[in-house]
């Protein structure tokens, strides 16, 4: 792991808070959510700075990047809440990256660096958002109908996972991917999306941000981490 530095910069405010945006979403759902952040750029034109989170409610890795003004190198896992309050303060786009905290098994496996090539047959844009509409739908009428003896937990759940697990398309995306891009501000009417693959991972990327997923899950899994493309 490289040694932390104790700040960066950002390339503008507007980096600043779009990263910011994408923490608080993460809160939104977790309120003691930690994030990996890897950032490099020596060599580079453009000097990057990723930082990945899971949102709990989706089982997918969400990643944000961002741009730096200097090649860093860096990677470290930190707590979401202390990173936020780090960029929302008054030095605009830049900020002390916190302490480090022990990381979350999922932090330990992240999608590859390189080796990504894109797929066919992705949905467009507005089909992918009716899809996921057409989903919460089906699970709030099909919730509603459950006896009251069997509106547990588990059985939400068992009705969720059923939901959420179907594909999007020709694909094998899972439409929970599609449903947190949309959740976290990444599926946004009229941009540019794909679908791209690297051994066991399918990543849906957009200029806001990607989802990624192991075709094989996300749990109990240990292999080295790399950095992604």
């Amino acid at each position: 792991m490289s040694v932390p530095v104790q700040s960066l910069h950002l390339a503008d405010a507007r980096e600043a808070e779009d990263l910011a945006a994408f923490l608080a979403r993460l809160i939104h759902y977790d309120r003691a959510a930690a994030v990996r952040l890897q950032a490099w750029g020596a060599g580079r034109n453009e000097h990057s700075l990723a930082v990945f989170g899971r949102p709990p409610s989706f089982e997918v890795l969400a990643i944000r990047t961002a741009r730096l003004d200097d090649p860093v190198e860096l990677d470290v896992t930190v707590s979401a809440g202390e990173l936020l309050e780090s960029i929302g303060g008054e030095s605009g786009a830049e900020f002390t990256v916190p302490t480090a905290v022990t990381g979350p098994p999922w932090a330990g496996v992240l999608p590859p660096r390189g080796g990504w090539r894109e797929l066919t047959g992705l949905p467009e844009v507005g089909a992918m958002r009716g899809a996921v509409a057409a989903a919460v739908a089906e699970f709030r009428i099909r919730d509603e109908a459950l006896p009251e003896e069997r509106r547990t937990r588990s059985e939400r759940d068992r009705i969720g996972r059923e939901i959420w697990s179907r594909t999007v398309g020709g694909t094998g995306l899972p439409l929970r991917a599609v449903h947190a891009a949309q959740s976290l501000g990444f599926l946004r009417p009229g941009v540019p999306v794909a679908l791209l693959s690297a051994g066991a991972w399918l990543r849906l990327r957009t200029p806001f941000g990607s989802i990624a997923v192991r075709t094989n899950g996300l749990g109990g899994l240990s292999v080295t981490p790399t950095r992604p493309g």
